[in-house]
């Protein structure tokens, strides 16, 4: 982490307050070369242009189309060439200003497209500019640390994709990051953490607990960031966010920074998540290539007996064998019991294989990622551990083993291929037990323009007679309607939807030829099968 670079005294920020912050330090070729060695690849940059970006709110500055266009300091410059970023993303376009212009912020947007260097380069760009803060007066404690910005995330893996972002725009400043999360062991962390810590990239348990222990004080934290937030407050995290947020001590609302990050925003959500921003603006970006062209979203009829089978005869269509392939393949499962059983079963098969969930250790979790992601393990098994926040690249088949109770999952999943403008693949396996999703399922599909079975059609039909309304083609009420994910609710404040379970007579199988997708995915009639009009409003573009 080059730790010779950095003003290392104990107390996270007590520098010599002579010191310009913005001043580059001396070059560090080892370092540069870990951070950017890659540089930024496999971004399909053609894709970015054309994606639509909403704004809402009061007095919205006027956004950028290159990095030239905003005040930056040297050391954010240099790490932005180095990176390899060409121009800014669309998430970037719309962020960066409004950040640097000390603004609040609710942004629906992908995984993928740009969003953590979105946030971390004007928050680290203000805190070049600002520099070192002294730590509060009468704060006893010789070892706790006053973190100047905070970065929270539902799961480790996330947390650690961000600091590891971090480190590259913290690269030749005295700026330091430091990370923290569960199932590491904690004396190592705090051992990390006083060497220096100015920006702390956290999950909400791990971070409570220090807090608890005294290791951090909160009361210079000017920037809040919130990613996958709607994960966060959805999924039990809220109370420990406002036990963080509110019952610390950090600056209030309006004092502080605030900015919210994630692919769908809910309205129920949106509303929650007033309690932490102040004035803010809502933006909904485009996702880095539509789903109608650059995902082919497949719904197969398979029961349960019959998943494995099926499972095999898709994998049997991919090219495991050739490692230049850079093809990986995505499988979700519901269950830690069944990602077990079903590496398991793969492995056994003959099939190169790991998996993921959250009882693996973060050190078995972390080496089967990166064999995963090098390609030595082209198939990972995961629960939804893995669906949110992972920006992984080459991932050309996403495979719903066992489809999630609920559409937004659903959303994250399928995100995990046709990345970065890219060409992707999501087959999901859709059963009676499934009945729920048909609703929200044919609505999203239709409105991506994507193939409808008969059978799926003939379902939805019956969920509609069987009572609530219909989301169905045509219609731009739905929830996926207008190319985003989430609406601003304070501009519609009329939205909303409701689930209806439909009929469970369903036909034993699907078949058709879906079995020969292999043979026609890459051909040049690919895109033009979904019969897509550049007019048409596309649900990826949020």
């Amino acid at each position: 982490m080059g730790g010779g670079r950095w003003n290392n005294d104990r107390d996270g920020g007590r520098t010599n307050s002579e010191i310009d912050w913005t001043i580059p330090t001396s070059r560090d070729e080892r370092l540069e070369v870990e951070l950017f060695g890659n540089g930024n690849t496999g971004i399909n940059f053609s894709k970015y242009e054309d994606i639509p970006v909403e704004a809402t709110g009061d007095n919205i500055p006027p956004h950028i189309t290159s990095f030239d266009e905003v005040k930056l300091t040297e050391i954010i410059k240099n790490s932005i060439t180095l990176a390899g970023y060409d121009k800014p993303t669309p998430v970037q376009k719309y962020a960066i200003p409004i950040i640097i212009g000390r603004r609040d912020v609710m942004a629906c947007a992908q995984t993928g497209s740009g969003k953590t260097a979105a946030f971390l380069v004007p928050i680290l760009n203000q805190i070049y500019e600002s520099g070192p803060r002294p730590p509060p007066a009468n704060i006893s404690g010789k070892r706790k640390h006053f973190p100047l910005g905070l970065v929270l995330a539902p799961t480790r893996e996330l947390a650690t994709q961000i600091y590891d972002e971090a480190r590259k725009f913290a690269y030749r400043s005295r700026m330091r990051p430091a990370v923290v999360y569960g199932g590491s062991n904690i004396v190592d962390q705090m051992r990390e953490l006083d060497r220096g810590c100015h920006l702390l990239v956290a999950t909400p348990g791990r971070l409570v607990d220090m807090l608890g222990r005294g290791k951090i004080g909160l009361h210079n934290c000017r920037y809040l960031v919130l990613d996958e937030a709607d994960r966060m407050l959805d999924m039990g995290f809220e109370p420990q966010i406002r036990r963080i947020v509110q019952e610390d001590t950090m600056p209030p609302t309006g004092e502080r920074q605030t900015l919210m990050f994630s692919a769908t925003f809910p309205k129920e959500i949106q509303i929650l998540a007033r309690d932490f921003l102040s004035n803010y603006i809502f933006l909904a970006v485009g996702r880095v290539g539509s789903t109608s062209e650059n995902i082919f979203q497949k719904i197969v009829w398979v029961e349960e007996h019959d998943k494995r089978s099926y499972l095999l005869d898709l994998l049997q269509a991919s090219n495991f064998s050739d490692p230049s392939a850079e093809s990986l393949t995505l499988v979700f499962v519901e269950t830690k019991k069944g990602a077990d059983m079903l590496e398991e079963y793969l492995h056994q098969m003959g099939y190169p294989v790991t998996s993921i969930h959250g009882d693996r250790t973060q050190r078995e979790r972390e080496e089967a990622l990166r064999r995963f992601r090098a390609g030595k393990a082209p198939i990972l098994v995961a629960t939804a551990v893995a669906a949110r926040g992972l920006d992984i690249p080459h991932v050309k088949h996403v495979i719903n083993f066992d489809l999630p109770g609920d559409v937004e999952e659903y959303v994250h999943r399928i995100g995990r291929t046709g990345r970065m403008g890219n060409l992707g693949l999501a087959t999901s396996f859709f059963n009676s037990k499934n009945i729920n999703l048909v609703r929200d399922l044919v609505s999203l599909l239709v409105e991506a323009n994507q193939e409808l079975p008969p059978w799926l059609d003939d379902m939805f039909s019956e969920a509609r007679y069987s009572g609530g309304g219909s989301r169905r083609a045509g219609s731009t009420k739905g929830r996926f309607s207008g190319g985003f994910g989430a609406r601003d609710y304070r501009q519609t404040p009329s939205s909303g939807s409701a689930r209806n379970n439909g009929s469970s007579n369903r036909p034993g199988s699907y078949g058709g030829n879906y079995g020969n997708y292999g043979g026609n995915y890459n051909s040049s009639s690919y895109n033009s099968a979904n019969n897509v009009s550049s007019n048409d409003p596309d649900w990826w573009d949020k």
